[in-house]
């Protein structure tokens, strides 16, 4: 099997070609060669598969699910309304400026629609915070601040769950890794690994960082990343592209 990949970092020990997005068209001879493509940037997936009928590895419903929190979100409340906060989604006038403080008490979460490792998290305490944030956002991607001390990382690679580990105590409301939180394997509920990999599974999800909270016996997801950091899997000795290759090879046929 011939694999060309765009991002030599994710695909560390497979056997594979290379080549640098900002060089995309003059890589198109080495995508036509190939019989999978390796993440791809976004911009370049359209291209790859409907105009040269390539397959891509993450898949393009990981892709597209994961560009922003808005597709992300509408997808979650379609297949699991029940397991998701209370969220708005508003387009930017002095009309939905106030409508958010009628349907939202604070303190509330505010979201910038695209961003990673916690950033573009703001938690609105009050007017003051609820204005610095409006004026920076043309869009308002608005939940409800559900309490936690902990959040539970799910790391999803190809058809299985690959490592699941708790992220405690980061700055402020945030337990992410680059925000300070502090990581633990210990007492993860089989349940939430089950959920997790069902909801991939039906969603054609093949590469992600899901993170969920509980409340009252109920677990919610707040979203997934598509390029999640390394941190948990360093830390267990899993080489995730190992999996990706297996799982690949698996589904597109070696050869």
């Amino acid at each position: 099997m011939q694999l060309l990949s765009f991002n030599m970092f994710r695909t560390i020990g497979i056997k594979t070609e290379h080549a640098k997005s900002d060089y995309h068209f003059d890589s198109l001879k080495k995508i036509e060669q190939a019989d999978v493509v390796l993440f791809p940037e976004y911009w370049q997936i359209h291209s790859i598969i409907y105009g040269m009928k390539k397959p891509i590895f993450p898949s393009a419903a990981t892709f597209h699910l994961g560009h922003d929190k808005i597709e992300m979100t509408r997808i979650f409340q379609t297949v699991i309304p029940d397991n998701i906060p209370r969220t708005g989604i508003y387009g930017k006038n002095e009309f939905t400026v106030e409508r958010v403080l009628r349907e939202f008490s604070f303190p509330f979460v505010a979201k910038t629609v695209r961003s990673s490792m916690g950033q573009g998290v703001h938690l609105i305490k009050n007017e003051t915070d609820w204005k610095k944030y409006t004026d920076t956002h043309e869009t308002f991607y608005i939940q409800e601040y559900i309490p936690n001390e902990k959040d539970l990382r799910v790391v999803v690679v190809g058809d299985q769950v690959l490592a699941a580990y708790w992220r405690v105590g980061g700055a402020q409301f945030l337990n992410n890794v680059a925000q300070g939180g502090v990581l633990d394997f210990d007492d993860v509920p089989q349940g939430a690994i089950d959920f997790v990999l069902a909801l991939a599974k039906q969603l054609d999800i093949d590469h992600a960082g899901f993170d969920l909270i509980i409340r009252d016996g109920q677990w919610y997801v707040l979203e997934f990343n598509v390029f999640f950091g390394g941190e948990g899997l360093n830390h267990l000795g899993i080489h995730a592209p190992d999996t990706i290759l297996e799982y690949v090879e698996r589904k597109y046929g070696s050869s």
